[in-house]
């Protein structure tokens, strides 16, 4: 990756870049790597690994720089067809959208490729094309071969450096420049053997050796060179068998659309040759590329800095660890297909249910599960949000636990490990609960947990709640849930009713721990190794907590008093035996039929 000159003093970096729309990108010997910072201020990454030259033809001096200049002519492309699709992160317009649909074509390469066909037909206008007329139209037909391309060449350095002045008045193109600046200052300061920071970046110049400014202009001088030696040589056959000047002239392009590649591969050598020193015998050849940097480069802010370091480090990561991963942008895309790629992923992991993807992306979005199919687009930084909560999800962890709150009976619960995802069941003990609770009501909740049972009975009956539990945690975590839907609860930490003042209460309601300890470990994944075991484990029977309320319970609860319990699948009938000294005990059955509420009457 780096070695230093045989007098220690400068670090020679493989590592080049190119500014692209609001990012860099840099390549290095096995990788490359574009940051684009997007419409949020998030720093997006794609990296990829680069096909290695097997074929020592393709490595030869020249040749190899015609292979690099068609490949930074297709790769520049694409790369800033690719940044602008990232910061763009609009949706597409009516017809591109017809296009896609219509001919089921890719826009983005029909894009790339149209780019590339107008920015070549421009070329050879601009650069060839009219220079060769306003040779024409200055000196004519009939003079040397050698003033007939000087003159030629020196108009299109006109033209380059018009172009660059007129462009440079846009705001975007401008910003591209403040990029190109931070390019060169970032491989600046790691040639210099400094930390890269963004402090010590922009201490360092703007212009580089390497610029492909500096290229073109050698591409343009080498070309004057070059096209009139071949002109020299095979020029006066030419015209004498073309004797029509217009004919003569559009043969004289195409052989300049010939050559390019020979010029291209010599001005690639000499910019090679002369980076790799510092002599001054060599600055003249250096100075016209380095003062047309000027113009193509600006100063850039510490944000487009902060961009260029991180696309340069990433390549220097990608080309010392081999197995390094490389990563996509992350780009706006439609609702319907980020829900396909979420049902994929979480499929290929074992999670079939497909709700679970429609939960993710609704929750996430904000939206109704039923809007999921509607054609708008979402965001890249959504996008993140949602890819976050499946890359979590897929290891196990209960999908409530990942997205971090669930819905009870309308009222937002956060739950984490430190407490039990409410469960339809429990919403049906509260509903049935509710009939016997008015606003004069005093209730304990036993077991609180999240506090989901507590809150939805304050906020429908608007009854004097209390709620207890044994864990310190779970109790912080049921009083942050009371303050996020206005509940005016009394927390009490708890074993059942140890620290509760000896008071009367109209209702006790409570969901126990009830699983059997002997059937935890039997649990899916999501229960037995993330929800909190203290809220399970109900004792060998899974009926201890039940045998224990049922000693003490004449202490707490008022005359005509009634108690309300969930209990687990075949327990209704021995928690009605516990309670055998009761008025009445009421056995009511869930959604699926199973024995669920046992209603007590005292």
């Amino acid at each position: 990756m780096k070695d230093k000159d045989n007098n220690g003093s400068k670090i020679k970096s493989q590592i080049g870049g190119q500014a692209v729309l609001e990012g860099v990108m840099m390549k290095g010997k096995t990788s490359m790597a574009t940051a684009v910072r997007d419409s949020d201020g998030i720093i997006r990454i794609e990296s990829k690994r680069l096909k290695t030259q097997s074929n020592r033809f393709l490595k030869l001096p020249i040749i190899r720089g015609c292979v690099a200049f068609v490949q930074s002519l297709i790769g520049g492309t694409k790369v800033l067809t690719r940044s602008a699709e990232v910061f763009g992160e609009g949706e597409p317009t009516k017809f591109e959208k017809w296009l896609s649909e219509k001919f089921k074509i890719n826009i983005m390469n029909v894009i790339t490729t149209l780019s590339m066909v107008i920015g070549v037909l421009l070329a050879v206008f601009l650069f060839m094309f009219l220079p060769q007329q306003f040779r024409i139209w200055i000196v004519g037909e009939d003079c040397n071969v050698f003033a007939k391309n000087f003159i030629e060449g020196g108009f299109k350095l006109f033209i380059f450096i018009a172009y660059i002045l007129l462009v440079s008045l846009l705001k975007d193109i401008r910003r591209v420049f403040m990029y190109h600046g931070a390019e060169h200052k970032t491989i600046t300061c790691y040639e210099k053997g400094l930390p890269l920071t963004v402090d010590n970046a922009k201490a360092c110049r703007r212009v580089h050796d390497r610029c492909g400014t500096t290229f073109i202009v050698f591409v343009m001088v080498i070309s004057i060179l070059v096209f009139a030696l071949f002109e020299s040589l095979v020029g006066v056959r030419l015209k004498a068998y073309f004797d029509k000047s217009l004919t003569y002239n559009l043969i004289r392009i195409l052989c300049k659309l010939a050559l390019l590649p020979v010029v291209a591969g010599l001005s690639y050598e000499l910019l090679k040759g002369l980076s790799k020193t510092d002599s001054c015998i060599f600055y003249p050849l250096k100075v016209p590329g380095l003062l047309l940097q000027r113009i193509t480069t600006r100063e850039p802010d510490e944000e487009m800095l902060e961009v260029a370091i991180t696309a340069f480090k990433t390549v220097m990561e990608l080309d010392e660890n081999p197995d390094m991963k490389t990563r996509d942008f992350t780009v706006a895309m439609k609702r319907a297909d980020l829900l396909d790629k979420v049902k994929e992923k979480l499929n290929e992991n074992g999670i079939t249910e497909d709700a679970e993807a429609e939960w993710i992306i609704s929750i996430t979005l904000n939206i109704k599960r039923s809007e999921l199919s509607k054609d708008e687009y979402v965001s890249p930084k959504n996008i993140d949000e949602i890819n976050k909560i499946v890359e979590e999800r897929i290891t196990g962890r209960p999908l409530w636990y990942c997205i971090g709150n669930t819905d009870f009976m309308g009222y937002r619960i956060n739950v984490d490990e430190s407490v039990l995802i409410p469960r339809p069941e429990t919403e049906l003990l509260v509903e049935n609960a509710v009939k016997d609770i008015n606003g004069e009501s005093s209730v304990l909740d036993l077991c609180t947990g999240s506090g989901a049972i507590a809150i939805a009975i304050k906020k429908k009956t608007g009854a004097k709640v209390f709620a207890s539990d044994i864990s310190e945690k779970a109790i912080e975590k049921a009083k942050e849930n009371a303050k996020i839907n206005n509940a005016d609860i009394t927390f009490i930490e708890s074993d059942l009713f140890e620290n509760i003042e000896e008071q009367k209460f109209d209702v006790i309601i409570s969901n126990p721990p009830y699983i059997k300890s002997g059937d935890i470990d039997t649990l899916q994944k999501e229960v037995k190794d993330y929800e909190p075991r203290l809220a399970l484990d109900g004792g060998e029977d899974g009926l201890i907590f039940y045998r224990r309320i049922a000693n003490d319970v004449k202490k707490y609860l008022s005359i005509n008093g009634v108690i309300f319990f969930e209990c687990g699948i075949d327990e209704a009938e021995d928690i009605k035996n516990l309670f055998s000294f009761a008025k009445n005990v009421e056995i009511i059955k869930d959604y699926e039929g199973v024995d669920r509420i046992v209603k007590v009457k005292i």
